[in-house]
């Protein structure tokens, strides 16, 4: 199974592109959100993407779907879970930020979910059925780095220890005020940034 690929940008077309690895050309789809980042990419550029394979009995071609980052590869996991969303599906929708997704998903914003493509009034009420409680990882995303994914995961982990071990308040609460402090402020970097956050969410009337 295929799950990571580099090589030379072969061809590029409107919703997937051709890379060329080890003289094999593989034909990838990519969501929205990742050929965005490839707009200013040209033929022979070396690329790397990480790749969800997908094939089923009733898909018995395989599909190699590309993401810039593991996880939006992850991400994307947890949406095709929902009922009446497959692959294909998914692949289209997701024409926003991760970032923004899980966040609509964990404040139940339908609307904001209304906006990906091909996503109605019942299947976002789904999403949100299916994903709220799962998203906080990724609605805690306020780079589109691997590295700065990594370092806000890590004091995430950190603000929610003091939270709860420290300050007392239940885990559920605890992981919300973080969510929304990450929310108000997408430039966080740091751990005393976002106990700022946090603290002044909480002196909010």
């Amino acid at each position: 199974m295929i799950s990571y690929i580099e090589g030379k940008l072969l061809k590029k077309e409107e919703e997937r592109i051709t890379i060329l690895a080890n003289q094999i050309g593989y034909e990838i789809l990519l969501p929205a959100i990742v050929m965005d980042t490839l707009k200013t990419k040209t033929e022979g550029e070396e690329i790397s993407l990480y790749i969800y394979y997908h094939q089923t009995e009733r898909q018995p071609k395989p599909v190699l779907i590309g993401f810039n980052l593991e996880i939006e590869k992850e991400f994307f996991q947890y949406f095709i879970s929902v009922e009446a969303i497959g692959p294909l599906k998914a692949v289209k929708a997701l024409n926003i930020p991760v970032r923004e997704i899980a966040s609509a998903i964990e404040s139940k914003d339908a609307a904001k979910l209304k906006q990906l493509k091909g996503i109605g009034t019942r299947t976002a009420q789904k999403i949100i059925a299916s994903l709220k409680g799962k998203m906080d990882k990724f609605a805690l995303t306020t780079r589109d780095g691997p590295e700065e994914i990594e370092i806000m995961e890590d004091i995430s982990k950190q603000m929610l220890n003091v939270l709860v071990s420290q300050l007392g308040h239940k885990t559920n609460d605890a992981k919300r005020m973080i969510a929304e402090a990450a929310k108000r402020n997408r430039t966080i970097s740091t751990f005393e940034e976002l106990f700022e956050e946090v603290y002044r969410g909480t002196k909010s009337p």
